[in-house]
């Protein structure tokens, strides 16, 4: 069998064939690394992902770094067929298809996305690829699909029967009106700090109920939905993306960090630019999670509702953040 080799550098824009028999695996070779002395490693996620953010703290503890940690703990939320807003078993467009979208963003800045991918249940490995085996930041729709297969995936039907049933009641009426922190509890994103102090985010999503076919929200877009910056810190977000779009959201979070805000205060002055953009309209739900170089976290949403979990030497703790409009 033949794959193509899509080759890192801005200079070459063909791709060369090579005879490689297709991949067994569509990782790179996990690297373990040497702990530094007083650097506490740590991960947060949102929502209640419990076994999302174990997966990325064995992976940490173990020697890993934080970008394994990030990719190997949202694949256990995509390969989950009961989370039907991530991977497989995920709600579909209107039109009864499963599209998918994800990045994956290091502590040197690279990153990589797909957008509206469809039958590949691992977007975020197809968006590491991206980063690491082209010159590209983004692929969408049946370009990303493509480039998955000559990657070594494999195609999957990711409509499951509980969904499909769910699509087909829906249009019946084919009213969109998005439950705040049911269909809008679309996401997971992740960050994560190694044993050696680098920060590596995800994020990968369904995206919305029975959204129009093609709709992308934030969840792929680098700075929108994911931000890095090594020197200090990391953001991510959940809920309506095209509010967090229009703030690009999780580099204005990191931003404000670098201006001296903590996480928490970071997260709040996030959300409260959307509110102000909203002029009061606050039927949906956005919630931000941030973490800094020193691990100190912060999270913040516009309901209630919205949890975070935390892995660290602490313990593994499912957080309640405090939310603009109160119960």
């Amino acid at each position: 069998m033949q794959r193509r080799k899509f080759i890192k550098n801005a200079t070459i824009t063909a791709t060369a064939i090579i005879s490689t028999p297709l991949a067994a695996s569509y990782s790179n070779e996990k690297t373990k690394i040497t702990p530094i002395k007083g650097i506490k490693p740590i991960v947060i996620a949102t929502w209640d992902v419990a076994n999302a953010s174990a997966k990325a703290w064995e992976v940490l503890k173990n020697g890993g770094n934080s970008l394994d940690a990030v990719e190997q703990g949202v694949m256990i939320e995509e390969a989950d067929e009961n989370n039907q807003s991530v991977g497989k078993g995920g709600r579909p467009d209107r039109d009864g298809k499963v599209t998918l979208d994800a990045c994956i963003m290091d502590h040197q800045g690279n990153c990589g996305a797909v957008l509206c991918m469809q039958n590949i249940v691992h977007p975020v490995s197809v968006a590491r690829k991206v980063m690491e085996e082209t010159p590209h930041v983004m692929l969408a729709g049946k370009g990303a699909e493509q480039f998955a297969y000559e990657m070594g995936f494999e195609k999957e039907n990711l409509l499951t029967e509980k969904s499909k049933q769910e699509w087909l009641e829906w249009k019946k009426t084919s009213q969109y009106k998005p439950i705040v922190n049911i269909e809008n509890h679309d996401t997971i994103g992740m960050l994560a700090i190694d044993s050696i102090g680098n920060i590596s985010g995800a994020c990968t999503t369904s995206g919305m109920a029975y959204k129009i076919s093609g709709r992308v929200g934030d969840s792929p877009i680098i700075g929108a939905g994911l931000f890095i910056d090594n020197e200090i810190g990391g953001a991510t977000a959940t809920g309506v993306g095209e509010e967090v779009v229009k703030t690009v959201g999780s580099f204005l979070i990191v931003e404000l960090m670098r201006q001296g805000k903590s996480p928490q205060e970071a997260c709040e002055e996030g959300v409260n630019r959307i509110i102000a953009k909203n002029k009061g309209n606050l039927n949906f739900q956005i919630g931000f999670i941030a973490i800094n170089k020193q691990g100190e976290t912060g999270a913040y949403c516009i309901q209630p509702g919205f949890t975070y979990r935390t892995y660290s030497e602490k313990g593994h703790l499912n957080n309640t953040p405090d939310s603009y409009i109160k119960v």
